[in-house]
């Protein structure tokens, strides 16, 4: 049956089941993998790690920072208790601006080891010179702690960065955790990768999803310069390139990996928290675009977004970006598509010598293999033909898969017409359709000898099941897919023509 497919169905099908296969190992290996971590990393209760006491909960507002970009507000334990984003193209469905702090864990958030300076922080209220600020300029909070001053100076910069400073005015150590925040909670689905982020000082880094940690357990890790927590498209995280710092990852009653930053005295920090947009995580260090997650792919899958992004930056329109981006793709895989359609056309050719020699040879399965093999060798047929051009394949559909999910750039990016944003599926389902019609054109123009009447039907069907498949994928993805389709439809009708010209020829000598 699967000599009888298209160049198309025989691609999809083979992405279905690697995106099967890669799922199931995936899985297999992050637990394998979150195991090993767990075992090289230093695993203990809560109790012996983290301080026992909470700092107090307040919902009191001292001080807010505003820009064209977002809103921030400061409570009164010195915490951001929200961000919200302003720009219009980050507003929800309700066109309300989103807010990308956690109430679980606010980022900012402080608990000392010392149970009774614990106390003393929880007893006093941070003070500030003043309630509205701009962007760079510092905000001062401060406490008097029975003589001990204690400052923390925030300075928020025009695009979601922010430093962070702590100041104790004696010479005794204070240790305490500082935490960046619980991860935002704004879209985090089984498509995409979630949780957090460890990039350390050997520039290795460890991905920790949701629920990945045991409840009694905590990781350590020492040598952290970025530590993370991202949903599918905005992430809060502390980093530090100058210094190590040492982060404890635990599970979060909602079952969230969260993370604590263990300092003392005289801390400094920077932090952002925003999109995972790469014009903004580069423009402050490039190590911090690893933030973006891609995957297995994640080697093709940089490259591909650069090579997309500077495509766009020509042509100023993601839509025709990736349109121009996948005609590239198939010119430069045409010369190994065409080879493949060529051996396809001379297996369909060959089926009925084929199925002459099973028939004469059914009960001797060596001699009928024999003579497959020199009926092969005889027409200059390769049956493993096409299977370079779908390897070749699949990990560059995967690749631009992650890409298309995982890109913030596509957000409110309109195309054309009635694509007005290429990160949400077709709102009038025209590009599934689309895709599904050249599915079912391409098996039209390529006859299939399929006997089994069951696998005809089902053969018959996919063009429909695909169509379900895709409706929910966002519509830069199935962009993508539609234009790989015009192109495989046009090469298929191209070798037809092709062949057709040399059978007539060969029937008039």
């Amino acid at each position: 049956m699967f000599d009888n497919m298209s160049q198309q169905v025989r691609v999809i099908i083979a992405v279905i089941l690697a995106l099967l296969f890669f799922s199931v190992y995936g899985y297999l290996v992050q637990q394998e993998q979150n195991s090993t971590l767990n075992e090289q990393s230093t695993k203990v209760t809560k109790d012996a790690l983290l301080p026992n006491k909470e700092s107090k909960k307040t919902s009191k507002i001292i001080a807010s920072v505003k820009n064209e970009h977002f809103s921030a507000s400061i409570n009164e334990n010195g915490e951001i208790s929200s961000f919200l984003l302003e720009d219009n193209r980050f507003k929800n469905e309700n066109n309300e601006a989103i807010n990308l702090v956690n109430d679980e864990l606010l980022p900012l958030s402080m608990q000392f080891y010392d149970e009774d300076f614990q106390k003393l922080y929880n007893s006093q209220a941070f003070s500030v010179q003043k309630q509205e600020f701009n962007t760079n300029e510092d905000i001062v909070l401060s406490k008097n702690l029975n003589g001990v001053i204690l400052e923390k100076i925030i300075n928020f910069k025009d695009n979601g960065f922010y430093e962070v400073k702590l100041k104790i005015s004696d010479d005794k150590e204070h240790k305490f955790v500082i935490n960046p925040g619980l991860r935002p909670n704004i879209l985090a689905d089984s498509l995409t990768v979630h949780g957090a982020m460890i990039y350390k000082s050997d520039e290795t880094k460890d991905d920790y999803e949701d629920d990945s940690i045991k409840k009694a357990d905590e990781v350590v890790i020492s040598n952290a310069q970025i530590a993370a927590f991202s949903d599918r498209y905005y992430t809060t995280l502390f980093y530090n390139f100058n210094q190590d710092f040492k982060v404890v990852l635990t599970n979060s009653t909602s079952n969230l990996t969260q993370g604590r930053i263990i300092a003392t005295n005289n801390a400094h920090f920077y932090a952002y928290i925003g999109p995972k947009e790469h014009k903004i995580l580069d423009g402050a260090d490039k190590r911090l675009s690893n933030v973006v997650e891609y995957g297995w792919f994640t080697f093709i899958a940089k490259p591909m977004f650069a090579f997309l992004n500077s495509i766009y930056n020509f042509v100023g329109n993601w839509g025709w970006a990736i349109v121009i981006l996948t005609i590239i793709i198939r010119i430069i895989l045409f010369p190994l598509t065409y080879k493949s359609m060529v051996s396809m056309q001379k297996l369909k050719i060959l089926a009925p010598k084929m199925k002459e020699i099973q028939e004469k040879y059914k009960g001797e399965p060596q001699k009928m293999q024999m003579h497959i093999m020199n009926l092969y060798k005889e027409h200059k047929a390769n049956p493993l033909g096409g299977c370079l051009p779908i390897l070749i394949q699949i990990p560059i559909f995967f690749a631009i898969y992650r890409v298309l999910l995982n890109a913030i750039e596509l957000k409110a990016a309109p195309w054309a017409l009635w694509i007005n944003d290429l990160a949400l599926h077709d709102p009038f389902y025209i590009l599934p359709i689309y895709m599904g019609l050249t599915m079912f054109l391409q098996q039209v123009i390529t006859p299939m000898n399929i006997q089994d009447p069951t696998q005809a039907k089902i053969m018959k069907f996919l063009p429909l099941i695909f169509v379900i498949f895709f409706i929910s994928f966002p519509a830069g993805l199935t962009l993508y897919w539609c234009v790989n389709n015009t192109f495989s439809l046009a090469q298929q009708y191209f070798i037809n023509k092709i062949f057709a010209q040399k059978e007539k020829s060969n029937a008039s000598k």
